[in-house]
């Protein structure tokens, strides 16, 4: 990529995950063909569709310019407000119609019929015509007065709600009658017909922020909280039957229960089937309520990511469906009264996880991941198979359990074994422990491994080195097993992370100069230096095969480094900081968690799928801001990456790249290389006898003459005829072939080219046959095989097409070696032909030698 390219040459925006619904209320379709419900929820840009049945994704809306900030739907459409403008949306997808006319942020809609309705923050309500998109009735209310907070369709008319207070306002299936939340959480039925209040409840929760009444026969009505709880409310006894606790960690936007179903729906799908009118959960899909802090590839397979997040929970996203995806839990000092009491009243509950490690190799046996808690010195082992905490909190004796020492721990590694689990402490103390059992196994040094806090450690693939980088500006590599300490290197800065590519040794460290250093784990000597960051480094990531390493940091840029060269083959910006990354094992896949996102958000590999060209960029390249997968997409970089991919095909590689390289024909070999053995060749493949025809019957079969009718055999030629048909003199009808016709001009222009371009599309059979022709005895001349051997002398001069001089010589010796003996004219010219040739091999093995010997130091010498 050039300095005027945008956009990035590696990687494009493919989707996110772990976003289903934000602060706006679901809306719910009846789809009257499938028989089937479908919930539509606003996700930034653009709106997800979820079937209830199974509550799997059945589409993804386009994106729009702005986040969303009314959602509704009718049978046939469903409509999205985002600033001053509309979009009505067709097959969940395609926008069909756009509604212009608002001075102010639209943040209400409701539609009826063929028209729509919407109100802005200026109190302005506009009815719409669907179809054509004009405006049907514009209302405007004084601001002074109310505010319009909710418009309600009734079964007859329609109604709009205004109040000063902020509230909702919901039907229930008696005619007339409405319930209204407050904000001061009470709960009013109301029967507007007559103006008459029917009963009134209180929540103690706090704002009402959703209503909800079963139409299945059962007076219940729903209530929703701005904690997360749920009140259950009989409408018949005018009162409080049940409560549904921490239903969710955060506010509920929207509650909804399916017509003449018991089901419940807040993206969680509960079915009030047990006695006492309580609800329990059949189907949910949540991510993070907070940003996650770390997202890591659980697997080869590169389906599962964990991810850690700020709310305390580690959760499984699957980048096949999100029925694969699993939540771990909230980390805990105590997993059984946890159970007893929630996460919500849990008293022992661990802070957010900042870093963890996962090795799958016996997570079907124990505990296959160990995280670390935010200002905690005890480590959490997790089981991914159960999907909860597992058994084991591992902390260091030596401090004796004492919680007012300011240590925790920063770092932790598990072998590839799955047996052992490294912890790096603040304290400068690397602990090993067993994963199955939890016990302590040994530390590095006699007191500390590092003076300051150890900012990373790693084990190599085979469990013989631990490497570890501290504040203390060194680097140390230690014995696994005996745990002593092999080699100390100095750091040019402190350092803030370190990421071990065990397949290739390449170890990367991150510095607080916002520089990354590459070290050999097998020379023990920095081999890269990269820079260029301009902001704290966040996290890195290597790709499968170590070629490239990919860094983000507070600088909102994504930086790919490519480890061979050394140089920068890719960079772009994003609108939020990237806080960690991780490369799927099959390379097909970069994901990425950002500053105050809660997705995760996944970006493909384009070198897999297309031609890439990946070239340094200059110094002064200046990376442009890609949006965010599932958010909007960027046409103007896939039309870069077309362009660029259209110059690479365009590109032909010239015939020769230097006139004093030795350049092959690129022939297939069985062009030329079999050429010597043609006769063994015919020997084998000649048949032991001849095909045999079918005599042809005669039309009329002859007979002898005779009383008794006999049929006369067929007559066989004789000898002599026999002999006398097969001696044809053939030398009158003999021609020169366009072969021979360009070697007898090539004797007067003293040009090459067009024999040899001849020779080049002919077989070996056709080339034999030509070089037969060129003796005497065949009807040639002494000064055509002359020509041939000058013809070779300019291929071997001009250092082109150097196999296929080789072969058509070896060839031509082979047949008219004894007749160019007898020749001085051809003598004098082999002899130089084989001056030439001698000189060009000398040029070529010297050249191999130098290499040889390159290559022998650098396999043997300690850079």
């Amino acid at each position: 990529m050039s300095a005027g390219k945008k956009g990035s040459a590696i990687f494009s925006g493919f989707r996110a995950l772990g976003l289903y619904s934000n602060h706006l209320a679901h809306m719910l379709r009846f789809h009257k063909k499938h028989r089937e419900f479908y919930v539509l929820t606003a996700v930034g840009q653009c709106f997800h569709a979820y079937n209830v049945k199974k509550l799997g994704i059945v589409a993804v809306s386009n994106a729009l310019p702005e986040d969303i900030s009314s959602l509704a739907a009718d049978r046939m459409l469903v409509y999205a407000a985002y600033g001053k403008l509309i979009s009505a949306f067709a097959k969940n997808k395609e926008v069909v119609h756009t509604y212009t006319g608002h001075q102010a942020d639209v943040h209400l809609l409701l539609p009826f019929g063929d028209h729509l309705i919407s109100v802005d923050k200026d109190n302005a309500v506009i009815i719409w015509d669907v179809e054509s998109e004009d405006t049907y009735l514009q209302i405007s209310y004084d601001k002074a007065s109310f505010e319009v907070s909710y418009a309600l369709l009734m079964d007859s008319e329609c109604t709009a709600t205004s109040i000063t207070l902020k509230v909702c306002v919901y039907t229930t299936p008696a005619v007339d009658v409405v319930g209204v939340g407050l904000a001061s959480g009470r709960i009013i039925i109301h029967n507007i017909r007559f103006d008459e209040t029917l009963m009134k409840f209180q929540q103690d929760w706090g704002p009402v922020t959703a209503l909800s009444f079963r139409t299945d026969g059962h007076p219940i009505m729903a209530s929703g909280s701005p904690i997360g709880h749920i009140g259950l409310w009989d409408l018949e006894e005018k009162k409080l039957v049940s409560q549904m606790w921490d239903a969710h960690t955060t506010a509920i936007a929207g509650l909804t229960f399916l017509q003449n179903e018991p089901y419940g729906f807040v993206l969680f799908v509960w079915i009030f089937d047990v006695a006492g009118g309580d609800g329990r959960l059949l189907r949910h899909r949540t991510g993070h309520s907070a940003p996650p802090t770390k997202i890591q590839h659980n697997d080869q397979s590169g389906i599962n990511i964990l991810s850690a997040g700020q709310d305390g929970t580690l959760q499984s996203f699957s980048t096949v469906h999100e029925r694969f995806n699993k939540s771990l839990g909230h980390g805990t000092l105590n997993k059984t009264r946890a159970k007893k009491k929630g996460v919500t009243h849990d008293t022992a509950k661990l802070p957010a996880i900042t870093t963890f490690a996962s090795e799958t190799a016996r997570q079907s046996d124990w505990d296959g991941i160990i995280a670390c808690h935010r200002g905690f010195l005890v480590t959490t082992t997790w089981n991914y198979q159960k999907g909860s905490i597992g058994a084991h909190k591992l902390e260091p004796e030596r401090f004796n359990k004492n919680r007012s020492l300011n240590f925790h721990a920063t770092a932790v590694d598990i072998t590839s074994c799955g047996n052992f689990a490294v912890i790096a402490l603040s304290s400068g103390h690397i602990d090993v422990y067993n994963m199955q059992s939890g016990f302590h196994r040994g530390h590095f040094g006699k007191d500390k491994a590092h003076a300051g806090p150890v900012r990373g450690v790693s084990v190599d693939a085979l469990n013989q080195l631990t490497v570890s980088v501290g504040a203390d500006r060194l680097l140390k590599i230690w014995r696994f097993k005996s745990k002593e300490l092999l080699h100390t290197h100095s750091l040019p800065a402190a350092p803030a992370s370190s990421l071990l590519h065990r397949d290739s040794g390449m170890l990367a460290i991150a510095l607080d100069d916002f520089t990354v250093h590459i070290l050999d784990m097998e020379t023990r000597r920095a081999v890269r230096r990269f820079s260029g960051h301009r902001g704290q480094i966040n996290d890195m990531t290597f790709s499968p095969d170590g070629r490239w390493l990919i860094t983000a940091s507070m600088d909102c840029a994504i930086r790919t480094w490519d480890l061979p060269s050394g140089s920068l083959v890719d960079c772009f910006l994003v609108d939020a900081a990237a806080v960690s990354l991780s490369m799927s094992p099959t390379g097909n896949f970069l994901t990425s968690s950002h500053v105050d996102g809660l997705g995760i958000y996944l970006w493909s590999n384009s070198t897999l799928c297309s031609m890439v060209s990946l070239r340094p960029l200059p110094a002064d390249y200046e990376p442009t801001v890609i949006m965010l997968p599932g958010t909007c997409p960027n046409t103007e970089e896939e039309e870069v990456l077309d362009a660029d991919s259209s110059e690479m095909l365009e590109y032909i590689s010239p015939a020769q790249l230097d006139e004093h390289l030795v350049t092959l024909s690129l022939l297939p070999d069985s062009r030329w290389k079999n050429l010597l053995h043609l006769d063994i060749i015919k020997k084998k493949n000649k048949p032991k006898e001849p095909p045999k025809l079918p005599k042809a019957a005669p039309f009329f079969i002859p007979t002898i003459p005779g009383l008794v009718p006999q049929f006369a055999l067929p007559t066989t030629p004789s000898e002599d005829q026999v002999n006398a048909l097969d001696i044809v003199n053939l030398g009158v009808l003999a021609q020169k072939s366009t072969f021979y016709l360009q070697l007898e001009n090539a004797l007067d222009n003293n040009s090459y080219e067009e024999p040899v371009k001849l020779l080049r599309e002919l077989g070996p059979s056709a080339i034999e046959t030509e070089l037969r022709a060129l003796s005497p005895d065949m009807g040639g001349e002494v000064r055509v095989m002359q020509s041939f051997l000058k013809m070779i002398s300019s291929i071997l001069q001009s250092k082109r097409d150097f196999d296929l001089a080789q072969a058509y010589l070896a060839l031509f010796l082979k047949l008219h070696l004894r007749f160019i003996a007898d020749q001085p004219e051809l003598m004098e010219e082999a002899e130089s032909v084989s001056a030439h040739l001698e000189e060009t091999w000398m040029s070529m093995q010297t050249l191999l030698n130098q290499n040889i010997c390159l290559l022998s130091y650098i396999k043997s010498a300690l850079l």
